[in-house]
């Protein structure tokens, strides 16, 4: 689906018009794949738009530079700052929010040290990443022939641009093979997360998601489903999952900032019951929680205006 426009992005310290919002074709990133960015969205509320754990997801990107040993020259503050007027000048009641720090123009060269870090936060709307109804339709998914990043190649715990030329990888085979989404299994053949997307699958009546030694990013989704199954009475547990856990699950599930939460209905052509009811129950409160409905996790949401 094409971007849809919005007013201004901020790019730099200064909200600028969408078209003028532009970078060097030599610009460092762009060749190297060295940049770090978030995922976030802002929902409608009864107050008005809200965007869904801004402060943890400002933080993550902070996080990810770290790792990479690049330092945003914007603290978390004024960039959650920022992120609510770009929120606000789109005039939009919801929408996505795409924050990247990246080496800009000047230097070239596998040398980042003499590099300018740039910062830029764009909005615009977009529906869930794997359908608006993959919650109760469900998605097909297949096991990728491509591995995920091992922690000593490609750090995983750091959302990071170049990183994502693996989960395009196997995004791009499972829907040349009729699939909706894909799974990458770790260097050791244990389940690490799908191309964008945190994993959930409940054995036994035991929810259970991979952890961050199997490549498996810390998701910020994954957090708040963890926090709304446990409110909700269920068994979460964070451990190791195997291809053939997946097969005879009793429900699978996966969310992301994107993809929200959507069930999955079949693993390399196993079915999965679809929907189960806990993915239903947690998908429900989720989307009330995201939208300033369910007060105990009022805190998660920041008031864009």
């Amino acid at each position: 689906m094409p971007i849809q426009t919005t007013p201004k992005i901020w790019m730099n310290g200064e909200l600028v018009a969408w078209a003028d919002a532009q970078i060097h074709v030599l610009t460092h990133t762009l060749h190297y794949g060295t940049g770090v960015f978030e995922g976030i969205r802002a929902y409608e509320t009864a107050d008005g738009p809200a965007v869904f754990r801004l402060t943890e997801h400002i933080q993550r990107l902070h996080n990810s530079a770290k790792i990479v040993g690049m330092e945003i020259p914007y603290s978390v503050e004024e960039l959650v700052a920022a992120t609510k007027a770009t929120v606000a000048s789109t005039g939009l009641p919801s929408c996505y929010i795409r924050p990247i720090a990246y080496y800009g123009y000047g230097e070239m060269g596998l040398n980042t040290l003499p590099c300018s870090v740039d910062v830029a936060i764009a909005c615009w709307p977009w529906g869930a990443y794997l359908g608006d109804d993959a919650v109760n339709k469900g998605v097909r998914m297949k096991i990728s022939s491509w591995t995920r990043h091992d922690h000593n190649t490609m750090p995983p715990a750091s959302k990071t641009t170049g990183n994502y030329v693996n989960s395009s990888l196997a995004k791009v085979e499972a829907l040349k093979a009729g699939y909706d989404e894909a799974i990458m299994l770790a260097p050791n053949g244990l389940v690490a997360e799908c191309t964008g997307e945190n994993l959930f699958a409940v054995r036994n009546g035991i929810i259970l998601t991979p952890p961050t030694s199997a490549g498996a990013l810390a998701g910020i989704t994954q957090d708040t489903v963890t926090a709304i199954a446990s409110d909700l009475g269920f068994d979460v547990r964070v451990d190791n999952l195997a291809r053939s856990d997946l097969y005879i699950a009793e429900e699978i599930f996966v969310c992301g900032t994107a993809a929200e939460v959507s069930s999955v209905n079949s693993v390399d052509e196993r079915k999965v019951p679809c929907p189960g009811p806990k993915t239903k129950a947690i998908a429900d409160v989720y989307a009330r929680t995201v939208r300033g409905q369910e007060a105990k996790y009022a805190h998660w949401c920041e008031l864009a205006v």
